[in-house]
């Protein structure tokens, strides 16, 4: 089980949770590889190259179906060279402010910055991460101008927003909700389709007043293209089981995401449905593809 990013995040988490479980229900061996690099890409790429067999698997992200669109020659085709076997997990994230923002909703927020076009930045992960896209999202949405500012991950990122060097960011939810609680930041929603079970109090940025706004920082099983239908609908089958027990559950939950389970078909109409979403986003913002 090959995951494409370093130790630590949820898409590690997810392949860890779901391993030893996975191991025991199919009677062989299930061993983690962290395979981290290139937002993704080099964690797939192996997994793309392997035989079909069923026993080599990738875990990633959203950042698989973003990777198209701001990637320049990708060593694989996202949709061709893979099938999708399981959603795995679904983690949102939080429109948070700096206090200092003089905006107490969604609505404020949207109308302050179409008053102040280019004045208020926000601040992202990372460029094409899911805290970039989210604002690219909103932006579009909302016809609002903010300037983006990119850290090299999610901890300097929420560091200077706490610092007031930027005005808002949509970050994960474990970087920021002990902040949101200690009144330091103030949170308007979460970016997903529900509420955050973990955190049922915020209201989903679509509740808040945009409509049809929906970002989720998930993480899924792939297997290389040409593996066996047989093998796809058992590791789908089994994985699911795993992902319905309620002591995942709440580790899952501790991590600001939720267990998510779609089977392989309604899965690989996500990931079809995400390619094209985040095409429109990247188009829509002006970035080039590195």
């Amino acid at each position: 089980m090959v995951v494409a990013f370093a130790p630590g995040g949820i898409a590690d988490f997810a392949a860890r949770s779901v391993s030893q479980r996975l191991a025991e229900a199919l009677g062989v061996p299930v061993v983690v590889e962290n395979r981290a690099g290139a937002g993704g890409i080099i964690g797939a790429d192996l997994v793309a190259k392997s035989a079909p067999d069923g026993y080599t698997l990738l875990v990633t992200s959203i950042s698989h179906t973003i990777n198209p669109s701001v990637t320049k020659n990708l060593p694989y085709d996202t949709q061709r060279d893979f099938t999708p076997v399981m959603l795995i997990a679904d983690a949102p994230n939080i429109l948070v402010l700096h206090p200092s923002v003089p905006a107490a909703s969604l609505s404020e927020l949207i109308d302050l910055l179409k008053k102040r076009p280019g004045q208020l930045s926000y601040a992202s992960s990372g460029i094409g991460t899911s805290t970039h896209l989210c604002g690219e999202l909103f932006k579009a949405m909302t016809q609002v101008d903010m300037l983006h500012v990119p850290y090299k991950g999610g901890g300097p990122a929420v560091t200077d927003l706490l610092g007031g060097q930027v005005q808002l960011m949509f970050a994960t939810l474990p970087t920021v909700l002990g902040h949101v609680r200690a009144g330091r930041l103030r949170a308007l929603g979460v970016t997903g389709a529900q509420r955050f079970a973990g955190a049922p109090d915020f209201p989903t940025i679509a509740e808040a007043g945009l409509a049809g706004y929906e970002v989720s920082g998930w993480s899924g099983m792939f297997a290389p293209a040409g593996t066996p239908r047989a093998a796809i609908d058992r590791l789908a089958a089994e994985t699911a089981k795993i992902l319905q027990e309620p002591e995942l559950k709440e580790r899952f939950l501790a991590l600001g995401a939720e267990p998510a389970v779609k089977m392989p078909d309604e899965f690989a109409a996500f990931v079809a449905a995400e390619i094209a979403k985040w095409k429109k986003v990247v188009e829509a913002s002006g970035m080039r593809a590195n």
